[in-house]
């Protein structure tokens, strides 16, 4: 007797092998493995302040105080002070409009200062007869009596335009 024998069909089809070739040992020191990330070992030896290796990132900001002995101390001088001036009854807006005209300077020289601050009080004195022979004035203002060093301080002091 003869049997009826049917090919059987072999399915051949692509598979994707989840085993990683090395066997499990990866280089994870590319990795960078800051405050919330890493390894459960790594997380308990934070919960246990124990030394651990990886660095803790704080995003750009400062600390207010330091550990000492795993007791974090605040420090009131490293706490930043944002001193804000009163702006209620000032009288400009916050926005500046696009459409404004462009403002274009040119540099300021030290002519330009010298016009600004003597040269009316030298027309004025020279008008009057304020000056002497010499061209030094009859009646020196405050910063006209001025020694160099006087006029080197006070331009230093808080509230100058140097600064």
């Amino acid at each position: 007797m003869w049997r009826k024998v049917t090919p059987t069909v072999v399915n051949f089809s692509r598979s994707l092998h989840t085993s990683v070739p090395v066997c499990g040992s990866r280089n994870f020191r590319k990795f960078p493995l800051y405050n919330k990330r890493g390894t459960r070992v790594y997380k308990l030896q934070r919960l246990q302040n124990l030394p651990f290796c990886l660095p803790i990132y704080k995003y750009g900001v400062r600390d207010t105080g330091e550990v000492v002995d795993n007791v974090y101390r605040k420090i009131p001088e490293m706490i930043p002070e944002l001193i804000v001036p009163d702006l209620t009854d000032c009288k400009l807006k916050p926005y500046v409009s696009y459409r404004t005209q462009e403002v274009v300077q040119s540099e300021f020289t030290s002519e330009d200062l010298f016009k600004a601050v003597y040269s009316q009080k030298i027309i004025e004195d020279y008008k009057h007869g304020g000056l002497r022979e010499d061209g030094s004035p009859v009646e020196p203002s405050p910063e006209e009596k001025m020694t160099p060093e006087e006029a080197f301080i006070e331009a230093r002091k808080t509230g100058s335009d140097i600064f």
